[in-house]
């Protein structure tokens, strides 16, 4: 292949990748602003239980409220630690949201055709089972603004007497900022503040999501086709490859499915399980845009928590399930 081929090529991958992800993104700045300027720290403390497992698991199925893919979803839950989300909430959402939300689901079933109701369900299930085991763990966690890159996301300070606060919600709560008990705002100035903070944001998660975007572009141009399919059959090489793969791709997770159709007659069932659980929970343009939110530590957990899960789950699968 010649050098303008390859420019070529790669100009065509980046921008694919590129232009599926960003409508998401702006997807998630707008609900983000929109979070900031209509929700309260008060309603969140009567939305969420406050039992840690329960409100974890809740987290897990906010996706339903917030259909956003991997590259929205940080930004989302940046603004709800914001309001004083727990932590362990946080995480089950940041994790399981880009799978457990009904716009992929529907995108796997169509996928599928014949195989969809066992496809979703199991993809669904493990997503879940996996995000809210993780979150249950951040709940060791107890000085949660730790987490973060700033104590408090979005550049605001807290006030003396907010930072001198219990958490509110339930241990694992990032304390709330001096905006969130303020009430929500009227419709009109509300609107304005949440299009302001979205822009601002959007600019802000944008230059992760073009670096990651690079990334996975420039990683593309290392594996061959063939190489891959030469580990497809084997049970535990086939999870790594393909988990390698959705890591590298970094395929949004509404269109990832009819990606992970084109493997599903070559590669084991785990590994293509593994390929549409963990590649949403984690790629290389999501681990960019945790770096922009959480402390490098964190993100190396995001990165290695969800693997190791999904891995033994998906060669269990390959050893004991056949459909």
């Amino acid at each position: 292949m010649s050098f303008a081929d390859t420019i070529a090529v790669f100009s065509t991958r980046f921008l694919g990748i590129f232009i599926e992800a960003a409508p998401f993104l702006l997807l998630g700045t707008l609900t983000s602003g929109l979070i900031e300027a209509f929700v309260s720290h008060d309603d969140l403390v009567k939305v969420l239980p406050r039992h840690p497992l329960l409100a974890t698991l809740l987290g897990g199925l906010m996706g339903f409220v917030f259909p956003v893919c991997e590259c929205g979803v940080v930004p989302v839950t940046r603004r709800l630690y914001r309001k004083g989300l727990p932590t362990s909430a946080g995480i089950a959402f940041l994790l399981a949201t880009p799978i457990v939300n009904p716009i992929v689901i529907a995108s796997t079933y169509a996928a599928f055709h014949n195989r969809a109701p066992e496809i979703v369900y199991l993809r669904v299930g493990v997503a879940l089972v996996v995000s809210v085991g993780i979150g249950l763990l951040f709940t060791f966690q107890k000085r949660a603004e730790r987490l973060l890159r700033s104590p408090v996301p979005g550049g605001l300070s807290l006030s003396p007497s907010l930072a001198a606060a219990p958490l509110a919600v339930n241990p694992g709560a990032f304390p709330a900022s001096g905006s969130a008990n303020s009430g929500r705002m009227k419709l009109l100035p509300g609107l304005r503040h949440a299009l302001t903070l979205a822009g601002e944001e959007f600019f802000e998660m944008g230059r992760y999501l073009i670096i990651g975007t690079l990334l996975a572009t420039s990683t593309r141009f290392v594996i061959t086709q063939g190489q891959l399919e030469d580990l497809a059959t084997n049970p535990v090489n086939s999870v790594f490859v393909m988990q390698a793969l959705a890591f590298i791709l970094s395929i949004c997770s509404t269109a990832d499915a009819f990606v992970a159709l084109d493997f599903a007659n070559t590669f084991t069932l785990g590994s293509v399980l593994g390929f549409l659980t963990f590649g949403p929970m984690v790629d290389i343009k999501s681990t960019m845009m945790f770096l922009g939110v959480f402390r490098r530590r964190v993100v190396l957990y995001l990165i290695l928590l969800p693997f190791l899960a999904t891995t033994l789950i998906a060669v269990w699968v390959n050893l004991n399930v056949r459909f």
